[in-house]
């Protein structure tokens, strides 16, 4: 698979398509460009006339691990920023859903030349969706590297995983330095404690003023707590004249996948794969632009 080194670290990415505008394509959480559910929805967008861009973000799949920023999601855009640069594509569209989206409304405020629009789903919000995101990406990290310095991370599942698919990530966790993991764990902790002004996770509502490119935004769900409705409804008071729509996808899909998943049972639903319902409306987006 191809990489470039962008900030000191190995970046893995992948182009589908021989022509066409470029979108890239970035999931949520620490999920890298495998999981299921994304392909399809890049391969749905490549028949439609578009290439698409699949990237391991840092700390995702088979890239490096790396650890700077004002918050995750800032190194993220940095990376994309550095990754776009290196392999010249121009003026891409991007397209993200949960941290994907975050992540994709970022770059564009950091690095408006880079983006010709954008499209948003599952964006996350609200008091119990980012005490959520704090308590599963940051805190056990943190609690572990302050109990057993930097060689606890190693016994992690999460971090064990990104090893397993990386073998150089091992001797980047070791060689980190504690009480500097410690003190950027909790800045990006303190990203997900909700403030007055911050829609968004780490994000003052002032930085949307930035977003000057076509925008669509999917809605979340009637009850979905990790990427409520009313987030998505103050992402388009924020983003002036972006356009909302209705999922495409079940009222529901995120809940009966999270009960799936707990519950152990055969999945309706992975918690990505509806997404390839909104390639119709992304392109239809697209097309009307």
């Amino acid at each position: 698979m191809p990489a470039v080194t962008v900030n000191g670290g190995k970046v893995v990415y992948e182009i589908l398509g021989d022509s066409g505008d470029l979108i890239v394509l970035t999931p949520g959480g620490r999920y890298g460009k495998e999981i299921p559910g994304l392909r399809p929805l890049a391969e749905g967008l490549v028949a439609g006339g578009y290439r698409a861009l699949l990237w391991d973000r840092p700390n995702c799949g088979a890239s490096d691990v790396q650890f700077y920023g004002q918050t995750e999601s800032h190194m993220r855009a940095e990376t994309l920023h550095g990754l776009l640069t290196e392999l010249g594509t121009g003026p891409v569209i991007l397209a993200g859903g949960s941290g994907g989206a975050r992540d994709s409304m970022l770059t564009t405020m950091l690095y408006p030349e880079l983006v010709t629009d954008l499209v948003l789903w599952n964006i996350v919000g609200g008091v119990y969706g980012t005490f959520n995101l704090g308590a599963y990406y940051v805190l056990p990290s943190l609690q572990t590297v302050r109990a057993l310095g930097t060689e606890g991370l190693l016994r992690m599942k999460e971090w064990r995983e990104l090893i397993a698919e990386n073998p150089d990530n091992e001797q980047r966790l070791r060689a980190l330095d504690a009480d500097e993991f410690v003190k950027l764990s909790l800045r990006w902790l303190n990203a997900y404690v909700p403030k007055p002004g911050q829609t968004i996770p780490g994000v003052d509502d002032e930085m949307f003023e930035r977003i000057q490119v076509p925008t669509l935004i999917i809605r979340g769900g009637a009850k979905d707590m990790d990427h409520p409705k009313r987030t998505s409804l103050e992402v388009h008071c924020l983003i002036e004249g972006s356009r909302l729509i209705d999922p495409p996808w079940p009222e529901d899909a995120w809940e009966r996948a999270m009960e799936d998943r707990a519950q152990g049972r055969a999945q309706h639903y992975n918690m990505f794969d509806t997404w390839v319902l909104a390639a119709p409306e992304i392109l239809k987006f697209l097309g009307d632009r």
